[in-house]
């Protein structure tokens, strides 16, 4: 929305790298496809040279074989071009960062996981260049996840309630807690410029979630209009009622004829303190990810579909960003009416 040069640009992409630890002589590749943004790539380019790595850009051609692309829900299996290249694959696990400008990255996808085991880092970038710029991570940003997270990993229940009628409680053992933190710094790390948030992938929740006016669906990227009920039993939506958004829901349910899309996958709450809620409806679609709902500090997001800890393949993924809601992780409080509290 705001008028930024190639300069601004090259200083953000520069800082982001100096937070992921690129060093020199360090491999860096840029990976795009057709559609990426050309000033991204330069300026990812540039901030690799300043930094005094080694820099590839790498352009494949884009196209992914998921069903359901066009809502671009991230839980596809990656690039056509890169799953079956294996010297594509080569390239990316004898990075020590990748820069990952694609559309949908690879964040579901198991070719990652096996680029990851061989010590790349990947970063994932996809949002309007203002958005990347305001919500430019901090190194302190770390401790705050890795605080988040631990308490996750030795708790036992996480309840969530809310004024509109939200009451679940979600069964913490075994749930894999895990963070985005805006860089990726450690070997194998994979993380999303921008976001600052803590998650798991629980099995089983029960109770009912209550979407208020105002709340987000993405991959749609659309505001709540009217109250949405989803009534959730052994982690599964066992039934959705309301208004329009419901409906949305449910048609979208039925039509993806996904064994696994009513199935609830990770769930958190975000940290990041200059995400803007309404940025979702100052841009068009097409310029936005949606990590400001996403990553919004106090809210709780929670999703459907995929399932790594569980190994359940999904493409029918959708994010649910909610405002005001008290979420507590055995007793503790850690978001109250929406408000994040932090020691």
């Amino acid at each position: 929305m705001f008028d930024l040069s190639s300069v601004d640009l090259l200083d953000a992409f520069t800082r982001e790298l100096e937070l992921c630890k690129v060093k020199k002589d360090e491999h860096v590749v840029v990976l795009a496809e057709p559609g990426s943004r050309g000033d991204y790539v330069a300026a990812a380019f540039g901030a690799a040279k300043s930094l005094e790595a080694r820099v590839i850009c790498a352009t494949v051609p884009g196209g992914s074989p998921a069903p359901m692309d066009s809502t671009h829900t991230g839980a596809g299996p990656g690039l056509t071009s890169v799953l079956n290249d294996t010297v594509a694959q080569d390239l990316l696990k004898s990075a020590d960062l990748v820069v990952d400008l694609t559309q949908e990255g690879f964040i579901h996808a198991p070719v990652q996981q096996e680029i990851l085991k061989a010590g790349t880092r990947i970063i994932f970038v996809c949002d309007a260049p203002d958005v990347l710029i305001r919500n430019l991570p901090q190194a302190s940003d770390k401790e705050r996840v890795l605080a988040g997270s631990g308490l996750l990993a030795r708790s036992e229940v996480m309840r969530v309630t809310s004024g509109a009628g939200t009451d679940l409680t979600v069964q913490l053992k075994g749930s894999h807690p895990e963070f985005q933190v805006g860089f990726a710094d450690d070997p194998g790390r994979w993380d999303h410029w921008p976001s600052t948030m803590v998650m798991c992938w629980p099995e089983f929740s029960d109770g009912q979630l209550v979407l208020a006016e105002g709340d987000i669906l993405l991959p749609f990227k659309e505001y709540v209009r009217d109250p949405v009920t989803l009534h959730v039993a052994d982690g599964h939506i066992e039934k959705i009622s309301g208004g329009a958004e419901a409906k949305l829901l449910e048609t979208f349910f039925e039509d993806a004829d996904d064994q696994w899309g009513r199935s609830l996958s990770h769930m958190g709450w975000g940290l990041m303190k200059t995400a803007d809620w309404f940025a979702t409806a100052l841009y068009g679609k097409g310029d936005l990810m949606g990590m400001d709902a996403r990553a919004f500090a106090g809210n709780f997001l929670w999703s459907t579909g995929p399932h790594p800890v569980l190994g359940r393949e999904s493409y029918a993924h959708v994010d649910i960003a909610m405002r005001g809601c008290t979420v507590s992780v055995d007793g503790t409080d850690v978001v109250v009416d929406g408000r994040l509290i932090e020691s």
